[in-house]
């Protein structure tokens, strides 16, 4: 795979391979998945901070938010429009959704692959965290 040159390197620690959402990609690891597209899949979180809470992954391994380049704006406009169908299906669009991506260990992120998480269902107060 050619990546653009401004597109910082995986980290040693990040082997594609062994990502466990490019697994769930993959079809190796089962997921409850409740919306696909193009670019990216979408899957109930293992650990729900609310009612609705679903992660949207680009099936392109992506180490986080931090990496993302302009040649990806195609994948991050799909996983937008994915977050949204997700929170329409699961009857949170009116009421209101947050979208988080976290980016480092200070924000808890744990699985190096871009996600985005869906979060609804219930009132949120701000600020997050």
């Amino acid at each position: 795979m050619v990546l653009p040159s401004d597109r910082p390197a995986v980290s040693e620690t990040t082997n594609p391979q062994d990502c466990i959402f490019c697994r769930i990609v993959a079809g190796e690891i089962p997921a409850d998945i409740v919306e696909r597209s193009d670019h990216c899949v979408a899957f109930r979180d293992l650990n729900p901070q609310a009612l609705v809470h679903v992660l949207v992954i680009p099936r392109r391994h992506i180490e986080n938010a931090a990496t993302v380049v302009a040649d990806d704006a195609e994948v991050m406009a799909d996983m937008i429009v994915t977050a949204r169908r997700v929170a329409e299906n699961d009857g949170v669009a009116d009421s209101g959704y947050r979208l988080v991506f976290n980016v480092g260990e200070d924000a808890t992120n744990s699985v190096p692959h871009l996600h985005l998480h869906v979060i609804g269902g219930r009132p949120m107060s701000w600020p997050p965290g």
